[in-house]
């Protein structure tokens, strides 16, 4: 089968994860090459296999380079521990599980091979075509789709598990499709997250410098009071040759006052500190 036949099937067989982001009402058929919904709303595959349920297009300043870059450092293992604990978190049975802001797909991905024999369904989403473009091409069998995240074209109640690495949140959208005792689980940087990056490019007293999670944290809280809270913190060996890499995958060299940095300077980027937190909460 073609790539876009997959989705489709793959789609056609989970019709009952989505509504309709117009209407809110449930789809009700994979029909020709459209998603439709019981007010004939049509949504069409494209050729890469994904659907885009946006209302024009997305506002975005993450580009392919950007992606290619991250999925570099990633496959290269950059995220492995925190894949691997979240994984040791999730049980060892068939779940549905939502990747948010899935971007190009390698932390779903690694998350798909430690649970190869669980025979999860797996959907993710991103506000940026380039990501999802590329989400595509990888060897999993998992649904991608360009979305809204305040307003997301799943079902209430459709997920067992929701991922959210690094991107924002809407809680009330998550609330709404995470199922009644399903895990949503947060990932934040804490504050030495790339701090030897932010130092080379950032001098003292400058707003990047350093970083505070404390507003993320406290309105995570709010929502969630009950929430753990699991600390994961490593170096990181950057390969030779990805330096370049790893400044293009983060929005840090964006930064107002951000300065070029030499090669040289790059060169001397050879470990990176991950400092994060996982945000755990069991929705009752």
């Amino acid at each position: 089968m073609k790539k876009v036949e997959r989705q489709r099937a793959l789609v056609a067989k989970n019709l009952a994860l989505f509504q309709c982001p117009v209407c809110r009402q449930k789809m009700i058929s994979v029909t020709g090459n459209s998603l439709i919904c019981e007010n004939n709303h049509h949504f069409d595959f494209n050729r890469h296999g994904y659907l885009h349920f946006l209302n024009g297009a997305a506002n975005t300043e993450y580009s392919r380079e950007m992606f290619e870059s991250r999925r570099q450092l990633l496959t290269a293992g950059l995220f492995k521990p925190i894949i691997q604990k979240i994984s040791q978190l999730m049980p060892q049975k068939a779940m549905r599980i939502l990747d948010v802001g899935t971007g190009e797909g390698t932390p779903l991905l690694q998350l798909a091979n430690l649970r190869s024999k669980c025979n999860d369904t797996m959907v993710g989403f991103d506000i940026s075509k380039p990501g999802i473009t590329l989400a595509t091409q990888l060897p999993l069998n998992a649904f991608f789709c360009v979305a809204d995240l305040r307003k997301l074209p799943f079902a209430a109640s459709s997920f067992d598990f929701i991922l959210e690495l690094f991107s924002p949140s809407d809680y009330r959208e998550f609330n709404r499709v995470l199922k009644d005792d399903g895990t949503l689980i947060k990932v934040i940087p804490n504050a030495n997250y790339l701090v030897e990056l932010r130092h080379l490019l950032y001098q003292a007293g400058e707003r990047n410098y350093q970083y505070d999670n404390s507003r993320v944290l406290k309105l995570f809280k709010q929502h969630y009071p009950n929430c753990r809270h699991q600390a994961i913190t490593y170096e990181f060996n950057i390969p030779a040759g990805l330096q370049a890499a790893m400044l293009e995958m983060t929005p840090l060299h964006w930064g107002e006052n951000a300065k070029p940095l030499t090669n040289e300077e790059l060169s001397s980027l050879t470990k990176i500190t991950v400092d994060v937190s996982l945000l755990i909460v069991k929705k009752s």
